[in-house]
């Protein structure tokens, strides 16, 4: 079957939109609306030959294409609706994200990251962002993402709190980073997602890490649970900015040993936390002044000698 050119497509349009002027001037409705018919699946086709058959052929992999061409810049519904040529491409988008892994967010995550400062790409304006656009986060494919939606779809049916359903999440995939896309829909899609996640780090201890908070390696829009332990209790509810500025002054290093999470490896999961050099519990503040960064290793070798 020999694919016309976009510019073949284009002057068979432009001849339909012509004739359709004959069409209003008559009375009949069905005439005009199957002429409007003819004038849709034109555009639709012509949108369709902006990205070739030789190149891609199906309309979730010319959506990926399209992503892929402008990763981290806001892609509206619209545009993703005319390169698929397809009415249903929202479904195509999920299988790109839950099925291929692929790190697509939508403007309802953006906007929830970004409320817990979780979103700090400048280059986005968040006051333009709509429910419909979309962002491609990064263009490394997750595979095992499949794996982990199921697992998702498995604890989003039970009956448990947002953030109990999240936690459940995080501990069964321990170090893997998880997106902000999957957390959102594992608490069945919470408005306040994102804060149960930082309660989670702040007030319960666990070591869940973004870019923002201790993992400058991370992309963003990924969380990570570093080890399937809580913080010592006198060691939370330490402010993330105070949190991520003693590791920025430490370097992201053990002050002790010189860990960093750049000699992570599974037989070793030690992860970095700070320690008050005053106990909390003895009125020592949470500032910068008085805390260190510190492996768990050292950490819990520091506690057992106090």
């Amino acid at each position: 079957m020999i694919q016309r050119t976009s510019e073949a497509i284009r002057k068979e349009v432009v001849n339909l939109i012509s004739n359709f002027e004959r069409e209003l001037k008559g009375g009949d409705l069905r005439n005009k609306v199957l002429s409007l018919v003819r004038i849709f699946h034109g555009l639709r086709d012509l949108g369709k030959s902006l990205i070739p058959k030789d190149v891609v052929d199906t309309a979730r992999d010319r959506i990926l294409h399209y992503f892929i061409n402008y990763p981290r810049m806001v892609i509206n519904g619209d545009e993703l609706l005319v390169v698929s040529g397809i009415q249903d491409w929202p479904r195509r988008v999920r299988e790109l994200r839950v099925q291929f892994g692929w790190m697509i967010m939508n403007g309802i995550t953006v906007k929830q990251m970004y409320a817990e400062e979780e979103f700090p790409i400048k280059s986005v304006d968040i006051t333009l962002i709509k429910p419909e656009d979309y962002i491609l986060i990064d263009t490394k494919q997750d595979r095992d993402a499949a794996h982990r939606w199921n697992l998702a779809n498995e604890i989003r049916r039970k009956k448990l709190s947002g953030r109990d359903k999240m936690l459940e999440y995080f501990r069964a995939n321990v170090g893997n980073t998880l997106s902000g896309e999957e957390l959102r829909y594992v608490a069945n899609n919470m408005t306040e997602w994102a804060r149960r996640v930082r309660e989670l780090r702040t007030e319960f201890g666990w070591p869940i890490v973004t870019r923002n908070t201790g993992r400058p390696d991370l992309n963003v829009g990924f969380y990570v649970l570093q080890a399937d332990r809580k913080a010592h209790e006198h060691d939370r509810n330490i402010p993330d900015t105070v949190r991520g500025n003693v590791l920025r002054r430490d370097r992201y290093k053990c002050t002790k040993c010189g860990w960093s999470h750049d000699e992570y490896n599974p037989s070793d999961p030690r992860h970095l936390e700070l320690h008050h050099l005053r106990f909390h519990h003895k009125g020592g503040d949470n500032i910068e002044e008085n805390l260190l960064t510190l492996c768990t290793t050292c950490h819990d070798d520091v506690h057992r000698k106090k």
